[in-house]
């Protein structure tokens, strides 16, 4: 199999509308559909290994264990008050984690506070049911690293509300390091205020069944988000990101960047992206970019860029997407200079992914997540 791509580069054209933006905006699961599996922003899941997830008839039978590694500027609480005024969600899943938590996680960062070292919460899992809200809240002009750091075995519906406000800066990292046996639903939704800047990391590694849902809405000109996500599958894993980015007022930026590989039999990988640029957006800047790697017969990478313009007084907006396998010239090159076929491949995925960490940026998790990468990069090369 041969590389394909397909991309724009910084074009600024009208494309015809596909409507992917969400039709349901709620807080009440009624007010969303059954889930059959055949609607556009399922396919790609196999429904029954979400574990009932889907349904409200299940409940917890359990609860995660969380806990903050919090530093001066940031204060983090367990609460049970539920807002009403709470945006609605625009996934049944999500909705249904709503209705069935019974506290919030908050983590708040003060307002012009300058934090320099990362804070970090712990989400372990137990093995059993659970349903989950963390709000992160950075006041203005604050700065901040956050981590998300999913650990164990679960069956997991987890939404985060992640509010940046008017000229802070926040980076959040969530990784997905669970067990082999875990299935984690996650509505990840950013809200940006004036001059905000964020920057969502995802990083899945574990798990037999990961889906998140990152999303970001622009609440005044001037806010900045990238979107870097990194993916690794095995055999018989499931992982799914699907993003949803809405200029809806002007003179914002975007930036997304998602590279993933897979090995094994039935590990499927799946990336959709849809960016929507609405006529009031003028000045939009927008790209999004997903490569993807497979290493061996048996998988299956989805990879799906939507782009809907409607204005063309943008700045600019492309996207593109690659998937295939290893650059035969790079591994001849390499084993010409007497590197075995093993450590060739293996020093080609550690090139793909690198540049990604780098521009993840956040050291205390990048040494990890290359040992991570460094024991699937063996497993997948014997």
């Amino acid at each position: 199999m041969t590389a394909t791509e397909e991309y724009t580069e910084r074009e600024i054209s009208l494309v015809p509308a596909t409507d992917h933006s969400p039709t349901v905006r709620s807080l009440n699961v009624a007010d969303f559909a059954e889930i059959v599996g055949r609607e556009e922003e399922w396919r790609f899941t196999p429904i029954k290994r979400l574990q009932g997830l889907t349904s409200e008839a299940t409940n917890a039978t359990g609860q995660l264990n969380v806990s903050a590694q919090v530093v001066q500027g940031a204060e983090f609480s367990m609460g049970s008050n539920k807002d009403a005024q709470r945006a609605g969600f625009t996934d049944r899943v999500a909705a249904i984690a709503w209705s069935k938590v019974e506290e919030i996680a908050t983590l708040r960062i003060a307002k012009s506070t300058q934090i320099t070292e990362p804070v970090s919460v712990i989400i372990q899992g137990g093995g059993e049911v659970a349903f989950q809200q963390i709000d992160l809240v950075a006041e203005a002009f604050s700065k901040a690293t956050i981590i998300l750091d999913y650990r164990g075995s679960a069956t997991v519906s987890s939404n985060v509300d992640i509010d940046v406000q008017d000229g802070a800066h926040l980076t959040v990292v969530s990784l997905q390091d669970w067990d082999t046996s875990a299935v984690h639903a996650g509505h990840h939704r950013i809200s940006l205020g004036r001059d905000a800047y964020v920057k969502h990391v995802s990083v899945t590694l574990g798990g037999d069944l990961v889906r998140i849902l990152p999303s970001v809405t622009y609440q005044a000109p001037g806010g900045s988000a990238e979107l870097l996500g990194l993916y690794f599958a095995g055999a018989g894993q499931h992982a799914e990101h699907r993003l949803f980015v809405d200029h809806a007022v002007p003179h914002c930026r975007s930036n997304v960047v998602y590279k993933g590989a897979l090995t094994g039999d039935d590990a499927h990988t799946v990336w959709v992206g849809d960016v929507l640029i609405r006529a009031n957006a003028i000045g939009t800047d927008t790209y999004e970019i997903n490569r993807n790697l497979v290493l061996s017969d048996g998988g299956r990478a989805d990879s799906v860029p939507n782009l809907e313009i409607e204005t063309g007084e943008i700045v600019g907006a492309g996207h593109a997407s690659t998937t295939g396998r290893f650059d035969d010239e790079q591994l001849f090159y390499l084993q010409s200079r007497g590197i075995s076929e093993e450590e060739a491949r293996q020093l080609v995925l550690r090139g793909f992914f690198e540049e990604l960490l780098g521009q993840i940026g956040v050291p205390e998790i990048n040494e990890r997540v290359r040992e991570r990468i460094e024991s699937r990069i063996a497993e997948s090369t014997k």
